[in-house]
């Protein structure tokens, strides 16, 4: 039964949630000369599947005979939630500050919306597309580091450009989620994390045969480990519960959060200069997102 103590437990499992995925950019930007982007990518879900197999084993067996007239779609879904989304993460990193990462990862609600408005009808409000405006001025603001001519003389940071990008698909990728079959969530997660794996392998290769490829240093592996960890693992187990606790709806929410986090993390940790134009920005995107939630039409 719903009560507060349950509703307080919720809450304190999104905001380490958050925590976590505001961390991430942290960690993208430490593995910037210590580990080369794609191999990231893999290293982090070969972690991933490991803990989660040990974790929910017996879920996915389970499940097995609702998942498997679905592994296409949902291997899919993990291909481009996961190995793309991140893919495109780690190589933004290489190219842009933990900051700007942050705050154009605040957009993917955005990005959420419209999807759901193209493919379901779900049927927008004025306030909610207001909001939506808002929220991409502050996503084009960071991006053109608080010159919007910039934009208009087609000189975007590439690490940006990669970001809105990586926004795009992992909007794509919740959108698709509302045809997920009816399992249970940890089963679903693990055969992604599969999914992203060994989608994950190719670009490796091509990173590799490209000359690209660097091996992990000592801090490498260390990086992967806390990646591993933290948005791959804890993240993922915290989310699912408050999921389960507050509906998908108001724990969504909670992903606003995540610009905050990431701007106060790269500032104390990576010692980045949060400008005027980033608060801005920050207070643009999460004003946005607000007034989207605020005013959305209630279905029925």
């Amino acid at each position: 039964m719903f009560n507060a103590g349950s509703a307080n437990r919720a809450y304190l499992l999104l905001v380490i949630t958050t925590l976590c995925w505001g961390g991430n950019a942290v960690f993208g930007r430490l593995a910037v000369g210590e580990i080369s982007p794609m191999l990231v990518v893999a290293l982090r879900w070969a972690g991933a599947v490991l803990l989660l197999l040990m974790f929910a084993r017996k879920k996915l067996v389970r499940d097995w005979p609702i998942l498997k007239p679905r592994v296409l779609y949902l291997s899919t879904m993990g291909a481009i939630g996961f190995t793309i989304f991140n893919a495109l993460f780690y190589a933004a990193a290489h190219s842009t500050t933990a900051l700007n990462i942050g705050i154009i990862q605040g957009g993917i609600p955005v990005f959420v919306l419209l999807g759901m408005f193209l493919f379901y009808r779900i049927t927008i409000t004025y306030l909610q597309m207001l909001g939506v405006l808002i929220t991409l001025t502050g996503v084009l603001l960071v991006a053109s580091s608080g010159n919007p001519m910039v934009l208009l003389q087609s000189d975007i940071n590439k690490g940006d450009l990669l970001m809105l990008i990586a926004c795009f698909c992992y909007g794509a990728y919740a959108v698709g989620l509302r045809e997920k079959p009816d399992a249970s969530a940890m089963a679903i997660f693990t055969l992604m994390a599969i999914a992203a794996l060994i989608t994950s392998l190719p670009f490796v290769a091509v990173e590799y045969f490209s000359g690209q490829f660097q091996g992990p240093t000592t801090k490498g592996w260390f990086i992967i480990g806390l990646i591993t960890l933290f948005p791959s693992f804890i993240a993922q187990l915290c989310f699912i519960q408050g999921v389960a606790i507050l509906g998908p709806g108001r724990a969504g929410v909670f992903v606003n959060l995540v610009p905050v986090f990431a701007s106060i993390f790269a500032v104390i940790l990576l010692d980045e200069h949060f400008r005027n134009y980033h608060a801005l920005s920050l207070a643009l995107v999460l004003g946005g997102i607000w007034l989207s939630e605020k005013f959305k039409r209630v279905e029925s």
